[in-house]
Parts: structure tokens; sequence; C-alpha cells
């Protein structure tokens, strides 16, 4: 990668992970070495932020569900005039991850021991008249913990739907969580940091809309996906309200009606968490 040279203006940093533990880590990191850091939560997000403005640098994830990496990469290629300057990072690491990385002449940095040292390393090369800095954010950095398994908090007031969905959906190796209104889903999402939210849309203390609006107003939930389920049908203009940048951030990922089975959900969940396997048992959902 060719070096960058000074300029005025903080350079620009887009992160894409689909851990919000990693990405978080990283653009704490890179904010202290006095970088302008933006992160997507997923593929999709990432695509969005690359055609609103575009990026000194993008460290992407090469593993995201809905939209890869490599995706992310192949766009930002064709958007910009001048040779990109990505850093791909993965939990698993392996040849043929290895030989796309040097195909497409972008740096692998394996999400382990030496991951921290890796991305400074990369990051200085780009960069030496920033060493200092970068090599003082080095000296504050943590082992970076990969997620287990996908996290998942429900927000839902009927207790009944929170026993269906954790039915459902814990079979699949996912962590699940709950909270029964839009202000305690709001405040769990800050503790626990899941992958995804999946939401009602009315719920008395909150709804759906209270909940995006508190999420995207804070660093810590600002890029976590949330899906919007209704027993009702949704007008048009609630739909695009839902939908709509909040605080400069997205707005729902999906809205979707409640269904007996949750096949939908669990299709869209795929997408999110990478389940494998079938769509869960039809079996009615009051039982």
């Amino acid at each position: 990668m060719e070096k960058i040279q000074s300029t005025a203006m903080a350079p620009r940093i887009l992160i894409a992970d689909d851990d919000p533990c990693v990405s978080k880590a990283i653009a704490d990191r890179c904010t202290k070495m006095g970088f302008d850091v933006e992160i997507a939560n997923n593929g999709l997000q990432a695509l969005i932020k690359l055609s609103e403005r575009t990026p000194d640098i993008l460290i992407t994830d090469i593993h995201m569900p809905e939209v890869d990496g490599l995706s992310v990469l192949t766009y930002l290629r064709k958007i910009v005039k001048r040779s990109a300057h990505v850093m791909v990072i993965t939990g698993n690491p392996g040849r043929e991850i290895a030989r796309m990385c040097d195909r497409l002449d972008v740096p692998c940095i394996y999400k382990g021991r030496n991951f921290w040292t890796e991305l400074i390393t990369g990051i200085a090369m780009l960069y030496p008249y920033r060493a200092d800095a970068i090599r003082s954010a080095a000296d504050q950095t943590a082992e970076i913990k990969l997620k287990n398994k996908p996290r998942v908090l429900f927000v839902d007031d009927d207790i009944r739907v929170k026993k269906f969905l954790f039915h459902k959906f814990e079979k699949f190796g996912a962590e699940l969580l709950y909270a029964a209104d839009g202000l305690r889903g709001f405040w769990q999402a800050r503790r626990e940091q899941p992958s995804v939210i999946v939401s009602d849309y009315c719920m008395p203390g909150g709804g759906a809309e209270y909940l995006l609006a508190k999420l995207r107003s804070v660093p810590e939930t600002s890029n976590i996906p949330v899906i919007i389920q209704s027993g009702r049908r949704l007008s048009d203009p609630i739909k695009q309200r839902l939908q709509q940048s909040v605080c400069g951030q997205p707005g729902a990922a999906r809205i979707l009606r409640k269904t007996s089975d949750a096949a939908e959900l669990f299709e869209v969940m795929q997408r999110f968490c990478g389940f494998t396997g079938g769509v869960p048992g039809r079996e009615p959902f009051y039982r």
C-alpha cells in the first residue's frame, strides 16, 4: 500500500464488523490515534456509508451476514479513482482467505494474539507522520474477545412472545436476551451489546420508535441492527418513519408482520446472525 501524505483534516476510517464489541474496540483505539472514525455493523450498512462518503481506510471483517466483506471491498474500489486502502480482519483464518487477500493486495489480520500489533503496524505504515500517536494508542490496547455465538435481544411486552421466540431460536446456538419495553430494551442493549435487536412496534413504557431514537442517540448502540415486528399491518407513513435515519444512523433494518410460525423472522435472522439449518418447525404460536 502506498503511503498517504499528511493533510490538514483528520483521515477517515470506516470499520465494518458485525461484532459490536470488536468494532467498538477498534474505533476507540483509532479515535485515540487522531482519526475520524465511523462504524458499520454489517456489510449492508457499510455499502450505504461508502455511497455517502468515501473513507481513507476501510477496515472490514470478511465474514458478515447479508453482505460480506469482499463485496464491500469490491464496491469501494469501484467508487474511488485512487487505490483503495483496505485492511481485512477475520476470526476464521484459512488458506483460501489468505490467497484471496494476496490476489487483492490487501493485508489480512487475524483477530488473535497479534491483532493489535499487526493492525497498528499497518496503519503506521500508511501514516508515518502520526507514528507517535499511533504507538501511544498501542500501549492502551486490550485483547480482542470474539463472540462465541450471536447475541439477540427480544423486546416485547407479551411474555408469551418471549417464550415462543426463545423456544424457536435457542436451538440455533444464539444467546437470547429479553426486555419488556423500549426503555428496558435500551438499557439492556447498552449493557449487553447484542448482535441484533427484535422489537415489537407498540408497547406501553416505550415502543419501537422510542427504542430506535434512544439506541441511535448513544455511540454504544448507534449501529446495532433493529428488526421491528407488529401484530397489525402498519401504514406506509409509519414504515417510512421507522426506516428513515435517526441522528444520522440507520433506522429499522426490517419491518415484519408477526406470524404464528416466525418463518419470515427466522429467514431474516439467518442473514444477520448466520444461523444454519432449515426454518424452525411450524407449530402454532399459542400452545
